[in-house]
Parts: structure tokens; C-alpha cells; sequence
């Protein structure tokens, strides 16, 4: 009898998953529709995003948080370096040859505006929304937030 509790509870759990995983995808397309920025690639403000919450963070760090190549990041890093997003922080008291990467206002500003974009553009949704159907999303942002860590 277990047994089958627990191939009933799988089948429920991937048809979970089925349901979930299309709405999920739907709704992050959404997001990067309502930021999408012609100077800055999805890919930048990934990277930008990393350097702020790591300031110092060294190239090759980056490409392993990010699971990058090193020549690819390299490429990106340098073009944002131009393009006025982040700048080599003072080298490391430690080791002399790294210098970590910073965001620069212009960084930090770019990746605000996005945030506050995207913020706004999910409260006008969520206000289409009725009261029981905000309280819904209310709840499942706990065990949702538990998914991936």
C-alpha cells in the first residue's frame, strides 16, 4: 500500500511540475520583456547584478558563480568596462596582480531602473488580481523561494 502512496504522490508531483513550469517560464519572459534594454544584454546585467552583490569579485570568480568560460566573460566584462558599468576596484592588498570588479553609478542605476520596472510592471498585474488570488501568490512565495537553493 506505501508503495503506491508514494507512486501517487510522484505522479501528483510531476503533474505539479507540468502545470508550474510553462506559467513560471510565461511570467519570467514577461519580466525581461518590460526591461529590455538596447545597451545592456541580458547577459550584462547578469554580470552587473553579480558584481554588486560581490563588489570586488575577480574575473575568474565571476565565470565560475556564473558558469561561464573565462574568455567569454572577459569580453563581456571589458565591454561594460567601456561602456561605463563597472570599473576595476584598487588592486588586492594580498595579491597586487587582482584587481575586482565594482559597479559604477551608472551600473547601479541601470540595474535599479530595471528592479523598479519590473516591480511596477508585476503590481499593475497583481492588482488586476482579486484579494483571495493575491493571497494565494502570498503564500506560495515561501515554498517557491525554497525551489532551487
Amino acid at each position: 500500500m506505501r508503495e503506491t502512496e508514494q507512486l501517487q504522490d510522484l505522479e501528483e508531483i510531476v503533474a505539479l511540475a507540468e502545470m508550474l513550469r510553462p506559467t513560471l517560464h510565461r511570467l519570467y519572459r514577461q519580466l525581461r520583456r518590460e526591461t529590455d534594454d538596447p545597451g545592456v544584454s541580458p547577459l550584462q546585467a547578469l554580470l552587473l547584478l553579480a558584481v554588486m552583490r560581490q563588489p570586488g569579485i575577480g574575473v575568474a570568480e565571476l565565470a565560475r558563480l556564473e558558469k561561464l568560460r573565462g574568455p567569454t566573460i572577459s569580453g563581456h566584462v571589458k565591454a561594460m568596462e567601456r561602456e561605463g558599468l563597472i570599473a576595476r576596484a584598487a588592486p588586492d592588498p594580498q595579491d597586487r596582480r587582482r584587481n575586482g570588479l565594482v559597479a559604477t553609478d551608472k551600473g547601479r542605476g541601470i540595474i535599479h531602473a530595471m528592479k523598479q520596472k519590473r516591480t511596477d510592471w508585476l503590481a499593475f498585474e497583481l492588482a488586476k488580481l482579486s484579494p483571495d488570488a493575491r493571497a494565494a501568490i502570498r503564500a506560495a512565495i515561501g515554498p517557491l523561494g525554497k525551489i532551487g537553493q
